[in-house]
């Protein structure tokens, strides 16, 4: 892991860009002392510098964590196929038309899962080695598909927080039944992009004895800022 920039921010958190191997990401801790991680994630094919993940970072770092943020492979900035590109066209249109995705997002969705774990799980690895970070490991995003693949295959994480959820690949919908760790579950309850029975559907099969519901009105982008002050006490009771 190579640091290529630093800033420390008005907040007093120290926010670094790094790359490893071919893995861009950046990293925020709130001080010297060794600080429990939060890995946080992107709805698919967003960058890492998106505002409102940036924000939520911020916040959960002058909270007392370290987080962690990559552009996994096919998102970001990083390089995309002509598949993938037609197959985001494809699910646009779809949804903007009514019409059935489940297919279309299939052949989008779930390669990218199976890439992406991999990499956040090398990230990680490189980042439990520095000597700011300690303790244990969180998971806070809006990336559901990615999150429930790394609770069931990592067994550093020891808490996770999902957004959404409407739509997930096959392969995670069977998979969170194996989601055994604390939960809390974001749902807009007009999200325009998550059909809400099956963001309900999904939360009942989570594997968890400990798992929380958190439903609000409005669409996607409507998450009650509250909800990321509600986010850091789950946090804190898991991690600290």
């Amino acid at each position: 892991m190579r640091f290529t920039s630093e800033q420390r921010l008005d907040d007093g958190v120290l926010e670094r860009e790094f790359i490893l191997g071919e893995i861009p990401g950046t990293l925020w801790t709130p001080g010297s002392e060794p600080a429990p991680l939060v890995l946080m994630s992107h709805n698919n094919g967003l960058p890492k510098a998106d505002p409102r993940l940036v924000a939520r970072a911020r916040y959960t770092a002058a909270r007392g964590y370290a987080v962690a943020t990559i552009d996994a492979a096919g998102c970001g900035d990083r390089p995309r196929s002509a598949a993938d590109e037609q197959a985001r066209a494809d699910l646009r249109r779809a949804m903007q038309a009514g019409e059935p995705v489940d297919e279309i997002f299939e052949s989008l969705i779930g390669p990218l899962v199976e890439n992406a774990v991999p990499e956040w799980r090398t990230t990680l690895d490189a980042l439990l080695e520095l000597p700011e970070i300690g303790g244990p490991v969180g998971y806070s995003g809006g990336w559901t598909a990615l999150g429930i693949r790394l609770a069931v295959t990592e067994p550093r994480i020891a808490a996770a927080g999902f957004f959404a959820g409407g739509y997930v690949p096959r392969a995670q919908r069977e998979e969170a039944r194996q989601v055994t760790v604390p939960l809390l579950f974001l749902l807009q309850w007009d999200d325009e992009g998550n059909p809400r029975q099956r963001a309900l559907d999904l939360f009942e099969a989570f594997g968890s004895k400990e798992k929380t519901l958190h439903a609000n009105l409005g669409g996607h982008t409507g998450t009650p800022w509250f909800e990321l002050e509600d986010g850091c006490r789950f946090l804190d009771r898991h991690l600290k």
